[in-house]
């Protein structure tokens, strides 16, 4: 997918509403989960990713820092991530428990 013309997300965007079940590609460019839901907010957030599984089934959740994310919009509107992490380095990650 090309990202290059999807609009950056500012920072009065970066709410769980928001971004809750954006899906997130890794740094191959595949899906490599989605967001569950986000820790704090600001600088210091993290975003909790459901890695793997099917539809939701088996899937680990891993917390990662909001700022190792770039949330932007697609041509149609929809939110979605951009990280450096691969799918195996998240499922290698301990899982998260709130």
């Amino acid at each position: 997918m090309d990202h290059s013309k999807h609009i950056r997300l500012g920072a009065d965007e970066l709410t769980p509403a928001i971004l809750e079940g954006a899906t997130v590609y890794g740094a191959d460019d595949y899906t490599v989960g989605s967001v569950d839901h986000v820790h704090g907010s600001g600088s210091g957030a993290a975003v909790v990713i459901d890695v793997g599984g099917f539809l939701g089934i088996g899937a680990k959740p891993v917390s990662v820092p909001m700022s190792d994310l770039d949330f932007m919009r697609d041509e149609s509107g929809d939110v979605h991530a951009v990280t450096a992490w691969t799918k195996e380095q998240l499922k290698d990650m301990p899982e998260h428990r709130d």
